[in-house]
């Protein structure tokens, strides 16, 4: 079956709980969608063979999602930004990005309680695709992570899934919401659609990385 098109580009904000399924739902979407897969947790893993969490390295994660968010959509590629968008700032920040690059910004609020949110990530198993990069949390780090979170207010433009349900049921939302802003089509590929290649995730005058990012790791590829 032919992936769904999109008329114009867009992209996809993710905003849950950890354990929520926001992974699975972006690799998935775009088996499905037309659209480039951003990993977040994988492009850490990828720089950092041990992962800190800190300011300085989250900076450099986050100018590597954001450089390559441009040129796929500069390119009229969509793309699904995978990291928990859970600040208004950071959603704001996404969605002039969006614009600069004349692409539709949506947000996807997957709603779920906090209890069984917790008990997924603790059940995360390192050989699943979708749990490989993703980081270990305890119950104090899991409520420090939820307690920072800022919900969507009215003047931001999101689709509301369950994290409970299933894919398809998921999807079918994200689609319904897509063609109701004008981003999606159920027309066959178009030789003219620029596809999701290779990336390469280090710019030419990266920002120091103080030692710790492997250059030769520096390209991986983005489905």
């Amino acid at each position: 079956m032919a992936k769904i098109v999109p008329t114009k580009p867009f992209l996809i904000m993710l905003y849950g709980f950890p354990g929520a399924g926001k992974t699975y739902f972006a690799r998935q979407f775009c088996e499905n969608i037309q659209a480039a897969h951003i990993q977040g947790d994988r492009i850490r893993h990828e720089l950092f063979n041990e992962p800190r969490y800190d300011k300085r390295e989250n900076e450099i994660v986050d100018q590597l999602m954001n450089y390559m968010a441009e040129e796929f959509l500069t390119s009229g590629v969509s793309v699904v930004y995978d990291v928990n968008a859970g600040r208004a700032k950071q959603r704001y920040m996404l969605r002039a990005l969006a614009r600069r690059c004349h692409a539709t910004p949506l947000l996807v609020w997957f709603q779920m309680d906090s209890d069984t949110a917790f008990a997924r990530s603790l059940k995360r198993d390192r050989r699943r695709a979708d749990d490989k990069y993703a980081s270990n949390l305890d119950r104090t780090t899991f409520e420090s992570m939820i307690g920072g979170m800022q919900n969507p207010t009215a003047n931001e433009t999101y689709a509301v899934i369950s994290g409970k349900h299933v894919f398809t049921t998921q999807q079918s939302a994200v689609v319904r919401k897509l063609r109701d802003v004008g981003a999606l089509s159920t027309d066959d590929a178009s030789t003219k659609t620029v596809k999701p290649g290779m990336v390469n995730l280090v710019p030419q005058n990266p920002q120091t990385a103080q030692g710790r990012v492997d250059m030769s790791r520096r390209n991986i590829s983005i489905r």
